[in-house]
Parts: C-alpha cells; sequence; structure tokens
C-alpha cells in the first residue's frame, strides 16, 4: 500500500497535467488492494476445500460440534483417524495405462477415494502405454482383490499387487546405489543383489557352453524377453533371471545390467574379515571367506580326505572330485568359509550355495580335524550369513549314516524336516523370524564383513 501511495503523490505534485484516466486507474487498483488485504484477513491463504478433501466450511454453523469433529476427522487427529493410521498396510502395485493425458490423474482419483495413500510412484514407458509402478499405503481391512477392482476400474490393466513392508519405503536410487554398493565389496552379493533389485524371480548362474540358452546365444548388451532377462557373466557364463508372475521393465534391465557390469569391472573379491578360534585342545583354527583362488589348497585338502569322507560330501565316485571346486568355490553360486591352521592349510571348507529358489549347505572336514566342533562353526556362520539374506529355510543332502553332519544340523537349534530317499538324507531347517533368533549366532567377527 506505501508505494501505491507515493505514486498517487507523485501524480499529484504533477497537477492538471495528469490525466483523468490514470487518477481513475490508481483509484481502481487503491480500492482493490483494500479489499484483498480484508477478505486475506477474514478467510487466511488456506486452498480451497476441494484440494484438502476436508468440507467447506458452510457444511458446519457456527457453534455446532459437528464442525469440529469433521475437521478433527479430515486431518487425522482424532483417536478413530490414529486406529486407521496403525491399521494401514503397506503394498507395492505395478499397473499398465493407457499412454493418454488424463489416464494417471483418473487412477489416482480413484485410489484416494478408498484412503489410499500414494506414498511413491515410478513411470516406466513402453511402446504400448506405461507401467506404474506404486508403494501405497492403504487401510488394513482393504484386501488385494479390492484393490486391484478399485485400479481395473479406473482404467489399469495387466495389475500386479504385493504386501510391502518398511524397506520397501527407500527411494530406488538409494537402494540401487546400497545394492552397487555391497557388490563392490563382495563379488558373492551380485545374485543376492539382483534379487533384492528385481522382487520375487530365480537368478541362474549357466556355463559358457554351446548349446541353447547359454552365452552364446545372448548379445554383449544382454537380452530382455517379457519375464526372461539374460545377462552374460564376468567369468564368460551367463546370468538368468526369471519372474513368471510379472513382465521386466526396460528400467530393470538397465539396473541390473549396470549392476554385472560394475561386477565384472571390479573383478574377484571378497571381504577381508577373519576369525580365530581356539579348539577344546588348544588349538586356533582361523575361519575366512574363500574363492577360487584357494583350489589350489582344496585339492590338497581332498588329498588328505580319506575315501569315506569325501563319498559322504559328494554322494558319488570319489576319484573326480576335484572337478566341483571352481563351481563350489566361485562367488557366483554362493559363500564360502575355509577353516585353516596357523600355518595357513585348510582343513574344512563350508558352502552356502544358490540353488534357484532354495539355498543349500554343505560341509566338508579333513579326517584329522574331525569331531572338534569345526563343523559346527562354520555350519552356524553359514546360516546366519542366510537369514541375512532373507532365506526362508537351508537345506543340507547327505547319508543317513553321516552323524555328523545330522549333529551339526541339529546343533542350530531350528526346527528341522528330515527325508529320506534310496539312503539320501534331506534335513531342512526352517529360518523363520522366531527360529532366526533362536539360532546359534557366530562368535567374534562377523566373517564376511570388512
Amino acid at each position: 500500500m506505501s508505494d501505491v501511495t507515493n505514486a498517487v503523490a507523485r501524480l499529484v505534485e504533477h497537477g492538471p497535467a495528469v490525466p483523468v484516466m490514470v487518477l481513475a486507474s490508481v483509484a481502481a487498483l487503491i480500492t482493490t488492494a483494500g479489499f484483498h488485504a480484508w477478505w486475506s484477513r477474514r478467510h487466511g491463504h488456506a486452498p480451497p476445500a476441494d484440494d484438502t478433501g476436508a468440507r467447506p466450511p458452510a457444511s458446519a454453523a457456527p457453534g455446532n460440534g459437528a464442525g469440529i469433529v469433521e475437521a478433527a476427522a479430515a486431518t487425522g487427529t482424532d483417536a478413530g483417524a490414529g486406529s486407521d493410521v496403525a491399521e494401514s498396510a503397506l503394498w507395492r502395485m505395478r499397473t499398465t495405462v493407457r499412454d493418454t493425458p488424463g489416464s494417471l490423474a483418473v487412477l489416482c482419483a480413484a485410489l484416494a477415494e478408498r484412503q489410499v495413500d500414494i506414498l511413491s510412484l515410478q513411470t516406466h514407458p513402453l511402446a504400448e502405454g506405461t507401467v506404474d509402478e506404486f508403494l501405497l499405503r492403504a487401510p488394513g481391512g482393504l484386501t488385494a482383490s479390492e484393490l486391484a477392482g478399485v485400479v481395473s476400474a479406473a482404467g489399469g490393466a495387466d495389475t500386479w499387487t504385493e504386501r510391502a513392508d518398511a524397506h520397501d519405503l527407500v527411494d530406488a536410487p538409494t537402494r540401487v546405489l546400497g545394492l552397487a554398493a555391497r557388490t563392490a565389496q563382495d563379488a558373492a552379493e551380485l545374485p543376492l543383489a539382483l534379487r533384492q533389485l528385481l522382487g520375487r524371480c530365480t537368478i541362474r548362474s549357466l556355463p559358457a557352453t554351446v548349446g541353447a540358452g547359454t552365452a552364446g546365444d545372448v548379445p554383449p548388451e544382454g537380452s530382455l524377453e517379457d519375464t526372461v532377462l539374460r545377462l552374460r557373466a564376468p567369468e564368460g557364463g551367463l546370468i538368468s533371471v526369471e519372474r513368471p508372475y510379472l513382465p521386466f521393465t526396460p528400467a530393470e534391465f538397465a539396473r541390473a545390467r549396470a549392476l554385472v557390469e560394475l561386477d565384472a569391472r571390479l573383478g574377484p573379491r571378497i571381504p577381508r574379515g577373519r576369525d580365530v578360534l581356539t579348539l577344546p585342545e588348544g588349538s586356533d583354527i582361523t575361519v575366512r571367506r574363500a574363492d577360487t583362488r584357494d583350489v589350489a589348497a582344496a585339492k590338497e585338502m581332498h588329498e588328505r580326505c580319506s575315501a569315506r569322507t569325501l563319498g559322504m560330501r559328494y554322494h558319488g565316485p570319489v576319484g573326480d572330485v576335484d572337478r566341483y571346486l571352481d563351481h563350489l568355490l566361485s562367488p557366483r553360486f554362493g559363500r564360502t568359509l575355509a577353516a585353516q591352521t596357523a600355518s595357513g592349510r585348510i582343513v574344512g571348507l563350508g558352502h552356502l550355495l544358490w540353488d534357484g529358489d532354495e539355498t543349500e549347505v554343505a560341509l566338508l572336514v579333513e579326517d584329522a580335524w574331525q569331531h572338534r566342533g569345526i563343523g559346527g562353526e562354520l555350519l552356524g556362520r553359514l546360516v546366519a550369513m542366510a537369514a541375512e539374506t532373507d532365506c526362508e529355510h537351508v537345506y543340507a543332502v547327505t547319508q543317513a549314516s553321516n552323524t555328523g553332519m545330522v549333529a551339526a544340523m541339529r546343533g542350530l537349534g531350528l526346527p528341522l524336516d528330515y527325508q529320506i530317499e534310496e539312503g539320501t538324507l534331506v534335513i531342512t531347517a526352517r529360518l523363520d523370524p522366531a527360529a532366526r533368533a533362536a539360532a546359534r549366532p557366530p562368535r567374534g567377527e562377523r566373517i564376511g564383513k570388512d
């Protein structure tokens, strides 16, 4: 207002030379500014009721308590609203909408009508339509089928829903950076990082052989075919990722390829963590991570093992067991722990192997070092690693006569299932939340951490 007043004063000083129309415009400006100030003081600067979901002020008469209740319900400050928040559920949802203006707005409005809050949204443009990926907070009573029905009625197609948890609240760039950091530290993290990046899927590492579906059929940049993703592995093999229930998007393919390229650039690597244990008789044993650089030492341990020990471990002819070591010690197929003496000689190996959707554990301790607790120490750490990757269970394939392996599995303190077929014993340990808490944690430093 002071600027307007100064302008009028300057105009008046010029006398009658000022045109009458200019003075009339200034007067209209002063009137408008004054009315605006009066209206702002009366009604405040809140946006219209249609933008906030609140009822119009006219719906609550002065002195009527109903107006206060409605305002509290709209802002979520009453006890009932607090209960709804506590009973809410997180959902991940993906749906395809037409690539036309307003299609996404219709879908968002339909979700808002059911009190569904959109926490994050990613769009993936395709050749036909756009795939929209949501993280939602919905009322606890809203089922997956009801949520899909709302989306379908609003124009969504090929809708997929899955319950989410607090980990999904991390935005996609932050999550991808975290997975890249884990992969950079440990080559064995690549399959796990891909699984966390792409959700529930089956990941297989295939050798570089000639034949259908192997590395020779995949271009250097990889291939994407609906629900199957194939990438060249750094060691020359093939990484195959399958997710039958949900097609991959080009963005997911690009992120997966970037992780594999990072792994290839960094080369072989494992964390340097070690744990020195003192056995009952006083000997010190070091437990550390192992990889293909330990193949020669593992072959020497094979030579010191009896045929019976090798047969119970590998379930077949023992003459060519060395050929398994490249696979078992490769970080691409899992994680390996080695127990070595003070002189550096390996006397025990424990393997945690990714077998598609399953996870297998296996142990081998050379004869002279058996029955000293080495197998149990290795197994406890392997199961702890599996629990960290959210595995629901692990299994061991052995023989019914292998009392050492049976005792080690029982020593975990986890619920066990036994299946015997033609002399082969499969022991499965369930890693539900209660069982994970009961599992014996490894002593000392956690192997696999820097």
